[in-house]
């Protein structure tokens, strides 16, 4: 079920242009009608701070344009997963070269959102061949509307495009190491996939997972909160005790993050199922405030009425 524009939502613009890294507990909403979400996220992300953490094994995230960044680096030059905004100072890039100075090889989406992908165009002049899967090559071909957004998305610039696409699976050699790329099911989109590093025990799930965060859920291309439930789950599956996690928003996690975010989508989705069942409106379900338990942590950049909203149109 399609759900429609979210009336005179509220939408911290920067969960997304700063990855919802280390400002989960600033709670500065602005409203947006039309176009101006996308365009005020772009804009909040040109000037935006960005944070390394070295993880292991050559692995780094960048924090603090965007969705996380994961950086692969080594001999034989780096992989790179996501491309996040790249605002005006070329801020990506000079973090990019600070890990290490090895040229970029490639550059996995992890979906098609502009958040994780406007950087591309810029990744691949520098010599990244992109990598997705087949949908997120499909929506960034062509003029893709997101409803809830009401922003309806140009063509990306070929250049900008994955050349490497795949339909469920992928893996790629690169540094010594093997690197796996896996389809979900539609959950977030229908363009998820993760990344696993292999040697490293290092997973990148993007944005079906976001670690604090209400996820905000793109009906208009796929996804449905049962999709992302079930990429949860699939999550939870994918990772062992000592694997670190990357999410696409958020701090960097590990399975008990997993398990918390899992159990919170649940429970939220069965009590609004069961007042949707009632024959409750939307509006009546956002105003018994089915999350309330959670509201406090999880509902601090996403709105908890804009996820009530979403989840209702899913179930």
């Amino acid at each position: 079920m399609k759900t429609s524009p979210v009336p005179r939502r509220q939408f911290l613009i920067t969960a997304m242009a700063a990855g919802a890294g280390s400002i989960v507990q600033m709670p500065l909403f602005a409203q947006h009608e039309g176009d101006q979400l996308v365009q005020q996220i772009r804009a909040a992300a040109a000037d935006a701070t960005i944070s390394v953490q070295s993880l292991r094994s050559g692995i780094s995230v960048l924090i603090g344009s965007g969705g996380n960044i994961a950086v692969l680096s080594g001999p034989d030059g780096k992989l790179i997963v996501d491309s996040g905004i790249p605002g005006r100072h070329g801020q990506i890039e000079k973090a990019l070269a600070g890990i290490s100075a090895e040229p970029s090889r490639y550059l996995v989406n992890t979906h098609w959102h502009f958040d994780h992908t406007d950087g591309n165009q810029l990744l691949h002049a520098t010599g990244a061949t992109i990598v997705g899967h087949e949908n997120t090559q499909k929506h960034m071909s062509r003029a893709t509307r997101v409803q809830d957004w009401n922003f309806t998305f140009p063509p990306a610039p070929v250049a900008a495009q994955p050349t490497i696409v795949f339909a469920s699976g992928h893996k790629l050699q690169i540094n010594g190491t093997t690197v796996v790329l896996e389809h979900y099911q539609p959950a977030h989109t229908d363009s998820d996939i993760s990344v696993r590093f292999e040697d490293a025990d290092v997973l990148h799930v993007g944005d079906t997972w976001w670690n604090g965060v209400y996820p905000f859920i793109d009906y208009s291309t796929g996804g449905s909160i049962d999709g992302t439930i079930r990429a949860a789950e699939a999550n939870i599956d994918a990772a062992s005790a000592n694997t670190i996690v990357i999410p696409g928003h958020g701090p960097v996690g590990d399975r008990s993050g997993l398990i918390e975010f899992h159990d919170m989508l649940a429970t939220i989705r069965h009590r609004v199922h069961s007042l949707k069942k009632q024959g409750q409106s939307v509006d009546d379900v956002v105003a018994a405030k089915p999350t309330s338990m959670y509201d406090a942590k999880w509902g601090s950049l996403v709105p908890p009425s804009l996820f009530t909203r979403l989840v209702y149109a899913g179930v």
